[in-house]
């Protein structure tokens, strides 16, 4: 082979090798572009959406309407001890009692860490007013930051509203803000300090005869489940 033909071959291996990195690229950008709700940016989305699959969700409250018996749950959901709970204890729980339809969840605002955990707590509110209310909070214990660290920004709560499938974002912004949200917040800190709670997360639970047992902070999901046997 001659010189000539020998440079000519080089210069066609070339160009063909750098279409090829051009056209991978192209297909980076396009599938980032496609991904919604800036899913890539965070943990657990695909994990929270096969958990809570199936399940109904109103407010912050996930379960059957008609469940007979309720778990309270007082959470800060800057709370790392909250979020080993949601991660490893409550989803045992939703399985066993809550999927079923035995009992239902009902998250509350104990916001005892700071600032940031009003704000959170009162988007995790808003975004339960369009029924994704248990998504927005499964999805912040599992992207959640150092506490008090300002990082729960506006960036960072609508990031995970829209990966928690928040559908009209204009109307949780507004909601998120309103000062009637930020009572909720308030509320429940109130009442888990009636309650004589000191530390997060603390659960009670509830039966059809009214009844109405303080679990403190339980040290398994079994522990959780015997309490709404007893309950139910």
């Amino acid at each position: 082979m001659n010189e000539e033909r020998r440079r000519l071959l080089l210069q066609i291996g070339s160009a063909a090798a750098f279409l090829a990195l051009v056209a991978v690229a192209v297909l980076i950008v396009v599938n980032a572009n496609q991904t919604s709700g800036g899913d890539e940016q965070l943990e657990g989305v695909r994990e929270v959406r096969r958990q809570l699959r199936g399940i109904p969700q109103s407010g912050t409250v996930l379960g059957e309407e008609s469940a007979k018996v309720t778990l309270i749950e007082f959470g800060d959901l800057q709370c790392p001890v909250c979020k080993g709970f949601a991660e490893e204890i409550l989803p045992q729980v939703i399985e066993a009692k809550v999927r079923d339809g035995k009992a239902k969840i009902d998250f509350r605002n104990y916001a005892i860490i700071g600032g940031e955990s009003v704000e959170a707590g009162a988007a995790a509110i808003a975004a339960g007013k369009q029924g994704r209310g248990w998504s927005f909070i499964e999805l912040f214990y599992r992207n959640q930051g150092i506490e008090n660290s300002g990082y729960v920004t506006d960036d960072f709560l609508t990031v995970i509203a829209k990966a928690a499938g928040v559908p009209d974002l204009d109307r949780w912004n507004h909601d998120r803000k309103d000062p009637s949200t930020l009572a909720l917040v308030s509320r429940g800190g109130e009442e888990a300090r009636r309650l004589g709670f000191t530390g997060t997360p603390s659960f009670a639970v509830t039966g059809p005869g009214g009844g109405f047992e303080t679990l403190g902070t339980p040290s398994s999901a079994g522990e959780i489940e015997d309490a709404i046997d007893a309950a139910g």
